[in-house]
């Protein structure tokens, strides 16, 4: 089983769907979760008493990752809960929006790179003088960055810069003995996957798959974990990809 005791972990868009099963599986794991959210604060709040009543610890930091000056918010508030050391980030937090090419606004494009992209790039910036011997970083990447799904152009060219981040963090923090890797799901059935609720992309999703059920967030978070761990040390710069066997 993971162990993480003794461990100070920050989750980022940890208060629904892969986020939030991830702080779990962090939690009972034994680590000290930092659960950071969005706009959801009940679900924050109510995923805090989840885990501390298992016996685990557990904060809460809000922040919009739209918005640089909030992402340097996100990283003085991380420092403040856990003084000088930081042993995992997950930077689970992302949006997603589908658009053909032809209808993609430049504004849509812009917020995408600025949550997928530029947030996590400068959380990991902010928090370096935590990260020491043995903490590791995890991103979230997508299925989408190897095959094409739907009209999702814009968002797949923002995880794909999440994968070319992946390699050039663990070339550059590998000498100080810091892991970097990224999880890359299939379709999820979350709140932002509306199209795994129809039965129309239910149908598409499974025939694309060579296991025949609909991923959930649990499926994820366990992946995760394992990276965040020490049972992973010897793990850094790659993508692993969570898809049931998506488009084999």
């Amino acid at each position: 089983m993971t162990n993480l005791a003794n461990k100070t972990v920050l989750v980022t868009g940890a208060s629904r769907g892969m986020g939030r099963a991830t702080a779990r599986a962090l939690a009972a794991a034994g680590a000290h979760v930092i659960v950071h959210y969005g706009n959801a604060q009940a679900e924050a709040e109510s995923l805090l008493k989840e885990i501390r009543a298992g016996g685990g610890r557990a904060d809460a930091v809000r922040a919009d990752l739209g918005s640089l000056d909030a992402v340097a918010d996100l990283v003085e508030k991380t420092k403040a809960i856990v003084g000088g050391r930081l042993d995992v980030l997950v930077a689970n937090a992302g949006i997603s929006g589908a658009a053909a090419i032809a209808d993609q606004k430049p504004a849509d494009f812009d917020r995408l790179y600025a949550v997928n992209v530029r947030a996590p790039y400068f959380i990991v910036q902010g928090l370096l003088p935590l990260f020491g011997e043995g903490s590791s970083i995890v991103l979230l990447s997508s299925l989408a960055v190897q095959a094409a799904v739907g009209e999702l152009s814009a968002y797949a060219a923002s995880k794909g810069a999440v994968d070319t981040l992946v390699k050039h963090f663990a070339a550059a923090l590998g000498p100080k003995g810091i892991r970097v890797n990224a999880v890359a799901p299939g379709v999820i059935e979350t709140d932002m996957s509306s199209f795994a609720k129809t039965e129309q992309g239910r149908a598409f999703i499974l025939n694309m798959q060579a296991l025949k059920r609909i991923g959930q967030p649990e499926d994820v978070a366990p992946v995760a974990a394992f990276l965040a761990s020490d049972d992973a040390r010897w793990i850094t710069g790659t993508t692993i990809a969570v898809d049931g066997g998506s488009k084999l």
